[in-house]
C-alpha cells in the first residue's frame, strides 16, 4: 500500500468549535470565545498531519463563512479536502465548549440538519477508498439513516479495495437523540438499540478506539470484559480500550480473564486541564504508528503521549502534536505536570505547527510615523494627507504582489503598514495572502515602551489573526544592565502577548548609530534577547556588507531556536547600492529569508508628493518600480549564492 498517495481517509464531523475563554465559570457566564475547527475526525486528521501523515477528508461544509473556515484550516494543516463537497442548502455544524473545573466540561452542539451529515454514499467512489491506506469513521455518522448509509458504503469499498477500516465509537449521547439538547457532555445513556446499531458495521472493521463507556455501548454491557467479549464475537479487529490517565489497553486476540491481561500502555502523569479533544489526539498518535505496522507497544506510547500533550491545553484541533514536538516529549519529557506552563515545550508546540508557509519575502515596510509627521508639517498636510498617500504605496505594492507572488521566483509579498494611519488601509491589504506585520513600539522610545493606549494583549486582540506584530528596539549589547533589563521586560511582555492572542512576532534590532559596532554585535544582541527567554517568529536587522556578521547572527538563531522564521533585512534609508552589497552578504545564509524595505523604495516620491511636485500615477510608478528593483536584486544575490555554493 505505500504507493496510495493518503495514509488515511477521515469520514464524518468537520464543524466550528467555539471555545469559551473565561476557565472555571458556567458556558452561560462565557463572555468571548476562540474559534478552531473542530469535529473528531477533522480533529484527528489535523492530528495525523502534524505527525508526519497524508490524511484526507471526507465531508460536506456548508456554503458560508463557517464552511470555508473548516476548508481553508484543513487545507492550511495538510488535509487534502478534494472529499470536502460544499452543501448549498445546510450550514456549517458549530459547538460551544468550556472548562468549568477538572471535571465539568460543557458543551452544547449545533447539529440539526447540519452540512457535515448530509453526507451521501453518491459522494464517494471506489477509487477514492483505493487512494488510502486506512478508512477512518466516526460513530457519531452511524446515528442517521444518510450518514449511516454513506458509511457503510465507504466501509464496504474500503474493504474491497484492500483499505484498512478504523472505527472511532465517538459516542455522544446527545447526537443519538438520548438526551435532550443541553446535555451536551453527558458522555454515556445506555441503549439497546444504538448497541444493536453499533454492532452492524462491526465486523468490516480492522481497527476498533473507545474509552470504556464507549466499549460498553458498543458491546451492550456494563461490564468491560463482556463488552469486549461481544465485539470479539462479533469482528477480528484490534481493539484499544482507552483508559484516560491509565493509559490504554489493546486486544489484538483472544480477550482475556483480566483487562490487565492485555497489551498495556501506560499513561503519562500530566495535570487534566482539558479533556476534549484527547481522544481525538490518542487516535491520531496510535494511527501514526498502526497505519506504519510499528509495535502495538510503540502505538500506544504514541497515542497516550498525544493525549497526554492535548489534555493539558485549550482547544481540540490546535492542540494536535507535531512530530518533533512528541519526540521532544518523549525524550525529554517535561519539568512540570502542568505541560502548558512548559516554556519550551509551548514554544516547540507554537513553532512546529505554524500553518503558513513563507520561502522568499519581499516586504515593503511603510509603517514610518514620525518621518511622515514631520513630512506633513514641513508641508501643511494632515493626518488625512498622510492617509492618503500611505494608500499610494499600499496600491503599488498590491500591484507588484499580485503580479510577482507565485512567479518562477518563489517570491511572497508582504508589507508593513502601521495602524495609526492605515486603518482603513490594513483591511484591504487583509486576507490576499500575504505577509503582513504592523508596529506595536512607540517611534524612537528607549527604553522601548509601547504605542497602543490600552495594553498590549487587548489591542493584538482586535487584530486578524494573519498580522505580526512587529517592534523595534534600539539594542546595544554594551547597554547598561538597567536598560538591557527594562526592555528585555518589554520583549517578554510582547512574546507573551503574541502567543496568548495567536499572534507571530517580529523583533527589529538596530543598534544605536552612537555606539561602537563590529561583526559581532548584532550576534551577540540577539544572543541576549534568547537569553532573555524571548524567541521570535522573525528577526529584522540591518544590511551588514560582512559575511562574517551573518555567520555569526545565523548560528546565535540555530543555536536557541532552530525554529525560528528567519531574518528579514532593513533598509535604514540606504541606497540601492548599499542594499545590493547587503542583500549579497546575506543570501548565502539561509537563515536570511528576504528583505523588509521601506525608505529606499518610498522616500523619495513620498518628498516630492508632499512638496506637491510629483502625481499620484507618478508616485504609484516609482515606488512600483523600486519594490521591483529591490526583488530582483534579491532574487539575483540568492541565485548568485546558490551558484557559488554549487561550483
Amino acid at each position: 500500500m505505500n504507493h496510495r498517495p493518503f495514509d488515511v481517509i477521515c469520514m464524518g464531523r468537520a464543524a466550528v468549535d467555539l471555545y469559551g475563554e473565561q476557565i472555571g465559570g458556567r458556558l452561560e457566564d462565557m463572555q468571548s470565545f476562540r474559534k478552531y475547527l473542530g469535529g473528531s475526525p477533522a480533529n484527528t486528521a489535523v492530528g495525523v498531519a502534524r505527525l508526519g501523515l497524508k490524511p484526507a477528508m471526507f465531508s460536506r461544509v456548508g456554503d458560508e463563512h463557517n464552511g470555508r473556515f473548516v476548508r481553508e484550516t484543513l487545507a492550511a494543516e495538510g488535509v487534502d479536502v478534494g472529499l470536502v463537497a460544499t452543501d448549498p442548502k445546510r450550514l456549517t455544524a458549530l459547538v460551544f465548549l468550556g472548562i468549568q473545573d477538572a471535571d465539568t466540561f460543557p458543551l452544547v452542539f449545533y447539529r440539526e440538519n447540519c452540512a457535515d451529515m448530509a453526507i451521501d454514499e453518491a459522494d464517494i467512489q471506489a477509487e477514492h477508498l483505493a487512494s488510502a491506506t486506512a478508512l477512518l469513521v466516526s460513530g457519531t455518522h452511524l446515528s442517521q439513516p444518510q450518514p449511516y448509509r454513506a458509511c457503510r458504503a465507504a466501509m464496504r469499498m474500503a474493504r474491497e479495495a484492500g483499505t484498512r477500516v478504523v472505527l472511532d465509537i465517538d459516542y455522544r449521547p446527545v447526537l443519538w437523540g438520548l438526551t435532550s439538547p443541553g446535555l451536551g457532555e453527558q458522555r454515556f445513556v445506555p441503549s439497546d438499540q444504538v448497541s444493536a446499531h453499533l454492532q452492524t458495521v462491526l465486523p468490516e472493521c480492522d481497527l476498533v478506539v473507545g474509552t470504556q463507556e464507549e466499549i460498553h455501548i458498543a458491546g451492550g454491557s456494563d461490564h468491560t470484559l463482556a463488552a469486549l467479549r461481544r465485539l470479539r464475537e462479533l469482528t477480528d479487529a484490534t481493539l484499544v480500550l482507552k483508559r484516560g490517565p491509565m493509559g490504554c489497553v489493546v486486544f489484538p486476540g483472544a480477550i482475556p480473564d483480566s483487562l490487565e491481561d492485555g497489551l498495556r500502555g501506560p499513561g503519562f502523569p500530566v495535570e487534566v486541564f482539558n479533556v476534549l479533544g484527547a481522544g481525538d489526539a490518542f487516535m491520531a498518535g496510535f494511527l501514526r504508528g498502526w497505519l506504519k505496522d510499528e509495535p502495538l507497544q510503540t502505538c500506544c506510547t504514541w497515542a497516550n503521549a498525544c493525549g497526554a500533550l492535548v489534555v493539558s491545553r485549550h482547544g481540540c484541533a490546535p492542540a494536535m502534536a507535531s512530530w518533533g514536538e512528541l519526540q521532544h516529549f518523549l525524550a525529554h519529557g517535561s519539568p512540570t505536570e502542568r505541560l502548558r506552563d512548559d516554556e519550551l515545550l509551548e514554544h516547540l508546540h507554537r513553532s512546529s505547527t505554524r500553518t503558513r508557509r513563507w520561502d522568499t519575502l519581499g516586504i515593503l515596510a511603510f509603517d514610518h510615523r514620525v518621518q511622515f509627521d514631520e513630512l506633513a508639517a514641513r508641508h501643511g498636510g494632515n493626518t488625512e494627507r498622510i492617509e492618503a498617500f500611505k494608500r499610494l504605496v499600499a496600491e503599488a505594492a498590491r500591484n507588484v504582489a499580485r503580479q510577482r507572488t507565485g512567479s518562477a521566483q518563489g517570491l511572497q509579498a508582504g508589507m508593513i503598514l502601521d495602524g495609526r494611519f492605515g486603518e482603513r488601509i490594513l483591511p484591504q491589504l487583509t486576507g490576499q495572502g500575504w505577509w503582513i506585520a504592523r508596529p506595536v513600539e512607540l517611534p524612537g522610545s528607549r527604553p522601548l515602551a509601547f504605542e497602543p493606549e490600552q495594553a498590549l494583549m487587548l489591542e493584538m486582540r482586535s487584530w486578524p489573526a494573519e498580522h505580526v506584530a512587529k517592534c523595534l528596539v534600539a539594542w546595544h549589547p554594551d547597554d547598561p544592565p538597567a536598560l538591557r533589563a527594562e526592555q528585555l521586560a518589554r520583549l517578554q511582555e510582547l512574546q507573551a502577548a503574541s502567543v496568548a492572542t495567536g499572534h507571530e512576532f517580529l523583533v527589529e534590532v538596530i543598534p544605536p548609530r552612537e555606539m561602537p559596532a563590529d561583526d559581532a554585535t548584532l550576534g551577540r544582541a540577539l544572543m541576549q534577547i534568547y537569553q532573555g527567554g524571548v524567541r521570535p517568529d522573525w528577526w529584522k536587522l540591518p544590511p551588514a556588507d560582512s559575511g562574517a556578521s551573518w555567520g555569526q547572527v545565523a548560528a546565535v538563531i540555530a543555536r536557541h531556536d532552530p525554529l525560528c522564521r528567519g531574518v528579514l533585512l532593513l533598509g535604514l534609508d540606504a541606497g540601492e547600492d548599499v542594499l545590493e552589497r547587503g542583500f549579497r552578504a546575506a543570501a548565502p545564509h539561509a537563515v536570511c529569508r528576504g528583505f523588509a524595505v521601506g525608505r529606499s523604495i518610498f522616500g523619495d516620491a513620498a518628498a516630492a508628493w508632499f512638496a506637491g511636485r510629483m502625481s499620484d500615477a507618478q508616485v504609484l510608478a516609482q515606488v512600483a518600480q523600486r519594490y521591483e528593483r529591490l526583488i530582483d536584486i534579491w532574487r539575483d544575490a540568492r541565485i548568485g549564492a546558490s551558484a557559488a555554493a554549487l561550483a
